[in-house]
């Protein structure tokens, strides 16, 4: 079984760490197929293509039906874009959970899909702020989790690391090096020990977070208090509902429109496929919701939720439809 880390030269925030993480040792030459170059360390193989990186559909399975070897998960290195044009290094899972049948998913995927999310991504949040503190990037650079979006569709634990949030951003190459040590160090290329392997042994609780902004700040405060493992992070753009014209708290979850139930229903299902045997545990970001929108998601879930109430976290165990 291996490790697919995906690179495109359309993208110089994918192609600058591929480098730089090429250029360090026990790299050799693999084979090429479908117009894709590879590249083999150990259990590490590195997919280099010229499209669009959300464009590439089902590079584990085309690898496995090309070399017979399995594939365990998939590492995406890309850029990011922001409107505030912050530099950031992010990490995030990927799915379209929220897209009705037959809608365009703008940045790839297939509408109602979510990857299952790759384990690693909240140990290797600790990890790539420690590295981008070591060279000097903090706080110049935040370090962050985005919310679950885009493509491309897979079907193996999948994860984002990215580089925002301009061109200049994009092609720096002390923000390059960052992320190749992240893999590097992250994949136990250099001989320790891989930082983020699940065992379905642990039994630990997994975070599925809903609602809030894009970048998930009141769920990275659950993440870093109480060191849970991070499943899919729906902001609430990915939670389509629509408006009863009334806020009863008595309101039935059924009578609420929108794709919101089918895009916790999947992202869940996802998130407990990454995570054998984890306890899931949704967190609800409160003030990101008005009351009947809470009420309708509270009354739909079925799994320990905690919900923070300031200071503190609450438990509750919701029924699930």
């Amino acid at each position: 079984m291996v490790t697919v880390v995906v690179a495109t030269t359309t993208d110089p925030a994918s192609i600058g760490p591929a480098s730089a993480l090429l250029s360090m040792p026990g790299w050799q030459p693999g084979p090429s197929f479908q117009g894709i170059r590879s590249f083999v360390n150990g259990d590490v193989r590195l997919l280099e293509h010229d499209n669009s990186i959300v464009k590439e559909d089902h590079l584990d399975k085309r690898w496995e039906e090309f070399t017979s070897e399995g594939v365990d998960e998939l590492i995406f290195l890309s850029k990011h874009t922001a409107v505030s044009n912050r530099p950031a290094l992010t990490l995030h899972p990927i799915g379209v959970p929220h897209l009705r049948e037959g809608e365009v998913a703008p940045q790839g995927g297939k509408p109602g899909w979510a990857a299952p999310p790759s384990p690693r991504i909240g140990p290797w949040l600790k990890l790539l702020k420690r590295i981008a503190e070591s060279r000097g990037l903090v706080p110049e650079f935040e370090v962050t989790l985005e919310a679950t979006h885009h493509g491309p569709e897979t079907s193996k634990p999948t994860m984002f690391v990215e580089i925002g949030s301009t061109e200049e951003h994009w092609g720096r190459q002390d923000a390059a090096s960052v992320i190749a040590l992240l893999v590097w160090e992250g994949l136990g290329l250099g001989g320790g020990t891989s930082v983020g392997n699940w065992s379905s042994k642990d039994k630990d609780k997994v975070l599925l977070g809903i609602g809030g902004g894009h970048y998930v700040p009141r769920h990275m405060d659950i993440i870093q208090k109480y060191g849970v493992w991070v499943g899919h992070l729906l902001s609430g753009y990915s939670l389509p509902m629509e408006d009863p014209s009334h806020s009863k708290p008595e309101i039935n979850a059924q009578g609420i429109g929108g794709t919101w139930r089918e895009a916790i229903k999947v992202s869940f299902e996802a998130t407990k496929a990454a995570f054998p045997g984890g306890e899931i545990l949704a967190h609800l970001d409160q003030k990101s919701f008005k009351s009947w929108q809470k009420n309708a998601i509270t009354a739909y879930l079925d799994s320990s939720i905690i919900l923070d109430e300031g200071s503190s976290a609450v438990r509750f165990t919701i029924n699930i439809i």
